[in-house]
This record gives structure tokens, C-alpha cells and sequence, in this order.
């Protein structure tokens, strides 16, 4: 705290660089915070299964992984803010990080709903409400589409932001 209190005093330093900084900052820690918390109500929720077994241990387990999936969302999310305005000041390539923020955390949001949509194909199919599901199928393929549409944003910002030596190695 005392070195952010330190860059923002200098002088000669645009108040808009401190600004983004100082909320980068915050939503940074905001969003490792969050997925602290959900990991600890994960692991609390596992073992409140284990103690007081009212669903299945499989569902409790799955329940568990989800809500951890969804705390290591928030955790890339967190790394990705702060390593993007980081990354600026340090001399890295902002494009290229930033293609690699996208890439995980679509991946990771990919990962939690099809996580989900098999949690709902189980209890689906274990009450015989086949007629339902179409809702997992279109949660499947929203995730298809969503990598679909990374491949093609990944593809098309191969070379974006990169030198004429990198380009010549990529």
C-alpha cells in the first residue's frame, strides 16, 4: 500500500495513469478476494456433505468442483487485470497479453459450463426428465460457439501488436 501511495505522489506522473492503476488495482484484489471466498465456501460446502450426507457424494463433489472452477474464473480474472495494466509499465506487449487473458479465461468460463451442463444431464436423467434436455445441449453448444469465436479472435490477432522480428518467428 505504501509503495502505490508512494507512485501516486509523484510528481510529473499523468493523474490518469494512477487512476487506471489504482482501479486495476482494486478490482484485482476484488476479484481475488471473490475467488477466495468461493473456495473456502467450496471446501466448506464438501465437507458439510461429508458431515451431513443429504445428496449424494458424487453431487456434492461436482457441486464442490463447480463452485472451485468458477472461483479459478474469478482468480484468472483478477491475474489478467492486474498483469494488464502491469504489463503496460513493465514494457510487455499489451496485445499479446491480453490475447492470452481471453484465451484462459474463456476457457475456464468454457470449462464451468459444461461442468454444469453435465450436472444437469445427471439429474436429468436420473428423474426421467428427458424432455429437458435441450437446456444442457444449449449450454454445450453455447460453449462450442464461445470456443469457436476465440479460434477465430486468436486467429485473426495472430501478428496484432507484434514487431517485424516476432512476426518473422511466429
Amino acid at each position: 500500500m505504501n509503495a502505490l501511495m508512494a507512485t501516486l505522489r509523484q510528481p510529473g506522473q499523468e493523474i490518469g495513469k494512477h487512476y487506471r492503476t489504482l482501479l486495476a488495482t482494486v478490482f484485482s484484489g476484488l476479484f481475488h478476494l471473490l475467488a477466495l471466498v468461493l473456495v473456502v465456501m467450496s471446501a466448506g460446502t464438501f465437507i458439510s456433505g461429508l458431515m451431513h450426507p443429504q445428496d449424494s457424494l458424487i453431487t456434492v463433489a461436482i457441486h464442490s468442483i463447480n463452485s472451485l472452477v468458477i472461483a479459478l474464473a474469478m482468480y484468472e480474472l483478477g491475474m489478467g487485470v492486474g498483469k494488464e495494466y502491469r504489463g503496460a509499465e513493465e514494457g510487455d506487449n499489451i496485445i499479446q497479453n491480453i490475447r492470452r487473458t481471453i484465451a484462459r479465461f474463456v476457457s475456464t468460463v468454457c470449462i464451468a459450463l459444461v461442468l454444469e451442463a453435465l450436472i444437469m444431464i445427471i439429474k436429468y436423467s436420473q428423474l426421467d426428465l428427458a424432455g429437458n434436455l435441450y437446456y444442457p445441449v444449449a449450454i454445450i453448444a453455447g460453449c462450442a460457439f464461445l470456443l469457436l469465436a476465440l479460434g477465430g479472435f486468436l486467429a485473426l490477432t495472430h501478428n496484432v501488436g507484434l514487431s517485424e522480428e516476432e512476426r518473422g518467428r511466429a
